[in-house]
């Protein structure tokens, strides 16, 4: 259908707590479509409805190679994470960074489908990780609110102009 904005930080809808999808309708076929145009036109693996702007409980992901698998969860919730490890990230809506942060990578997930079928999914790895950031801003949350304090405070500086210094 359409690739669409990515919203970046600091926009502030990227901190809003989505609603959940209750209709399964032709917006919503046409919002999954979009997330996946829009996946697809980068190199991104996975992308969430909030990211376009849209506040809806909604992500989509594809880890395949062919990058033809498309993953779609509505309405996700996560039931149990396991195994945590010091992964690398980074995000479409923050540009230019990337970081280690400590994620689970092992979950297990329920969720609807495109077609409002219930889903259950055990996710390993890249597929857990993916699947936990891009729910995090389901929540209104970015992988660098995972990062200690003093990290987060650098990258709120990054691409400011210095202070003028005193003469």
């Amino acid at each position: 259908m359409a690739v669409r904005e990515i919203l970046v930080d600091p926009d502030p809808r990227l901190r809003q707590r989505c609603a959940p999808i209750e209709a399964f309708d032709a917006d919503l076929a046409g919002l999954v479509e979009d997330l996946l145009d829009t996946l697809y036109a980068g190199t991104a693996i996975g992308l969430s409805a909030p990211q376009i702007g849209v506040p809806r409980r909604v992500l989509v992901m594809d880890l395949s190679s062919a990058r033809d698998t498309p993953e779609v969860f509505i309405n996700p919730e996560v039931l149990a994470v396991d195994r945590l490890a010091r992964v690398e990230e980074s995000c479409l809506s923050v540009p230019g960074v990337s970081a280690t942060i400590v994620r689970p990578i092992r979950t297990k997930v329920r969720a609807l489908d495109r077609h409002g079928e219930l889903v259950e999914a055990k996710l390993e790895d890249l597929r857990a990780v993916c699947l936990l950031h891009e729910v995090d801003h389901l929540e209104g949350r970015l992988f660098t609110d995972h990062l200690p304090a003093w990290r987060r405070l650098l990258l709120r500086w990054r691409g400011r102009p210095a202070a003028p210094r005193a003469a």
